[in-house]
């Protein structure tokens, strides 16, 4: 029997209960996702009006509770019945019940991924603090994945508490020693930091956003030093690869930037679920 059947059958009533939350809390992730960097323009065109004395343009007020949910084409409110997650997007055919606009399939991608990774999470962790905290994290790398491939953003008010709640937990050694921690938030920041800089004094452009600073500074936070590594290495070997297929297929020139933190974000899942991959490949095991 494959190990992970051997695992959900040990524990279905976990995994079934963490398979439905996740599905749940996926659709409130797809409203973080696009309502969010809303929030912030809205938010930024209210402080340049305070700031130069115009008046604010910016729209009604929008928070991630109000107004609810609606169709962003003809603006007709979604029914509860509209509102199941995966399962309405299959019924409606994936389109707008009022309009027959079509609707964006991420929506029940992120839905069915959150509900995977919480499954995983289940199986790696059990019943602890741990887990908890686990689908915490991956709950807002799947939010700063698709905002940044979306808007090539990862907003602080997702980064930095993702750094205070990644030392805070190591407190009490939940995945690191609280050394461990500081030293891999420290470090995170700094590596990608001192690359930027090294970078833009090499050719005078500006090869990386600073949020992806604080994502790797989080994610040190959370996995210690000894993580970094691993980090670093998977999610640049991943991107540079990407990168180069994109620019020989024809479907990006080398003038476009490509978000960094999907790539950060999904080397971040990797440690999580597997902290030896780096050195399986190295030596074979």
């Amino acid at each position: 029997m494959d190990p992970l059947e051997e695992l959900i059958r040990a524990q279905p009533g976990l995994s079934i209960s963490l398979a439905g939350l996740g599905l749940v809390v996926g659709s409130f992730l797809n409203v973080v996702i696009y309502r969010l960097p809303k929030m912030m323009e809205a938010q930024w065109q209210r402080d340049y009006a305070e700031f130069s004395g115009e008046v604010s343009k910016a729209s009604e007020k929008l928070s991630l509770a109000f107004p609810g949910s609606r169709c962003p084409h003809c603006n007709a409110g979604v029914k509860p019945t509209q509102n199941i997650p995966v399962l309405s997007y299959l019924l409606l055919r994936g389109k707008c019940a009022a309009c027959d606009t079509p609707i964006s399939v991420r929506y029940p991608v992120v839905e069915a991924l959150t509900a995977l990774i919480w499954v995983l999470c289940g199986l790696q962790f059990g019943v602890s603090y741990a887990l908890a905290a686990a689908m915490l994290l991956t709950a807002v790398l799947v939010v700063l994945t698709a905002i940044d491939l979306d808007h090539q953003l990862l907003p602080d008010s997702l980064t930095l508490p993702l750094v205070w709640v990644g030392l805070l937990l190591n407190i009490d050694n939940t995945f690191v020693s609280l050394e461990s921690a500081v030293l891999g938030a420290a470090f995170g920041y700094l590596c990608l930091w001192a690359v930027f800089w090294l970078f833009k004094i090499a050719t005078g452009k500006e090869g990386m956003g600073h949020g992806d600073f604080k994502l790797l500074a989080a994610l040190g936070a959370w996995f210690g030093l000894a993580a970094l590594p691993t980090i670093v290495l998977l999610s640049s070997a991943v991107g540079a690869f990407l990168g180069v297929a994109l620019i020989v297929t024809g479907k990006q020139d080398r003038e476009t930037p490509m978000p960094f933190g999907p790539f950060l974000a999904g080397a971040g899942l990797i440690h999580l679920f597997y902290p030896n991959v780096l050195l399986t490949w190295v030596t074979g095991a």
